[in-house]
């Protein structure tokens, strides 16, 4: 089968570059896709971050130090970038302008103004595809959850939840890093690190929340500024958001978390639903897991836990009884990606694409609404404009 490959440009050599470089060195882990992305340049201020690229992908030819130089090569067709939330609008941009398709960190600028710019600019480039990054939904377990959404097997929704969880900041002698700044991660803390993980399926299944309540929390005040003193914390730690969730035809609450501070949970994201026919969970901290509980009138009630096989959007090389994890879900969003520049979006081998700018300017009313509520401890309207 001969391959169509993507030439990719790598914006921020951090944590999930390295991520992306190594879905595209386990690419032969896909079985049956005719597209490949290829990592031909990559950028970062940090000449060390650059160098652990050049080292260790083959495919890298070029490497620097300023991203203007990457957006000119003439060579690369896509970027992912992956850059603090303060640094979106002004390169998400510039890449869109420069006619690069483009995968992008969530939340799509720091905050609603930033999004705003960024949305501007697509509107300017329509021929370009923008996508953001929100990798697990398509673990096995959510996509069955999608098949049921869009079967219309849950009746009349009773209520949503759904929550990205995770403890890495209990330990008060972490040192501050950008996440904690409102200069460098906006107003919204953790929703706006996280949140696009939790919105991405509640909005692709059309439920837009009327308004919302929010209980917002710092629970570490301050921390070690690693040089020997301390500064403090100026980002929520924690984030409940309670909505009311109105369509044509049902109204439902829906309550989204984002957790930096949970306890005893490491990456943990979720979505339960219930209805009056089916009600539904999935976790990744159980990633084989998918809890069902199907409901006939006058019939019992009663969960049903399976394990739930190694099937993927795209197929796999791996067997239905191994444990799907989170370099397979990274690897399954580049599969949706890179299929969708490859063939369009109606083209694509199958249905669910990647977050959409869309979607991600939803979860920007959604967070903007929530400062709000917290601001003025009642509930806050959200505005979907038309």
């Amino acid at each position: 089968m001969s391959k169509r490959m993507i030439r990719f440009g790598v914006i921020g050599c951090g944590l999930m570059g390295k991520e992306f470089a190594s879905a595209a060195a386990r690419w032969l882990h896909l079985e049956g896709v005719d597209f490949e992305p290829r990592i031909v340049a990559v950028c970062d201020a940090n000449p060390a971050a650059t160098e652990w690229f050049t080292r260790q992908v083959p495919s890298v030819e070029r490497a620097y130090g300023d991203y203007k130089e990457l957006l000119a090569d003439d060579e690369v067709e896509a970027v992912y970038c992956a850059v603090p939330h303060h640094l979106h609008a002004q390169l998400y941009v510039d890449i869109i302008e420069a006619g690069k398709h483009l995968l992008g960190e969530k939340p799509f600028g720091i905050d609603a103004d930033a999004n705003a710019r960024i949305g501007a600019a697509l509107a300017a480039h329509p021929g370009v595809v923008v996508r953001c990054s929100s990798e697990f939904p398509f673990y096995p377990g959510a996509q069955q959850i999608v098949q049921w959404v869009n079967e219309g097997r849950f009746g009349r929704i009773i209520e949503v939840e759904a929550g990205f969880w995770h403890s890495s900041d209990l330990d008060p002698a972490k040192p501050i890093n950008w996440k904690r700044r409102i200069a460098t991660n906006g107003e919204y803390g953790c929703m706006g690190d996280l949140g696009m993980h939790v919105l991405h399926l509640p909005l692709r299944f059309g439920w837009r929340p009327a308004n919302v309540r929010a209980l917002l929390s710092k629970i570490v005040p301050e921390r070690p500024d690693g040089k020997g003193g301390t500064v403090p914390c100026e980002t929520w730690d924690n984030a409940i958001l309670a909505c009311d969730v109105r369509t044509e035809d049902l109204r439902f609450p829906m309550v989204l978390s984002t957790k930096r501070i949970a306890p005893g949970h490491a990456n943990t994201w979720f979505i339960r639903i219930q209805g009056t026919e089916l009600s539904a969970e999935f976790s990744t901290k159980h990633p084989k897991q998918v809890a069902s509980l199907p409901y006939s009138p006058g019939r019992p009630q009663a969960w049903h836990i399976v394990d739930a096989p190694y099937k993927s959007a795209y197929g796999t090389i791996t067997g239905g009884i191994f444990e799907f994890g989170f370099s397979d879900s990274i690897l399954q969003m580049w599969a949706a990606f890179c299929d969708e520049l490859a063939h369009g979006a109606d083209g694509m081998s199958q249905p669910f694409r990647c977050a959409t700018p869309e979607e991600a300017l939803g979860s920007h009313r959604v967070f903007t609404a929530a400062l709000a509520s917290e601001r003025d401890g009642a509930t806050a309207a959200i505005d979907w404009g038309n």
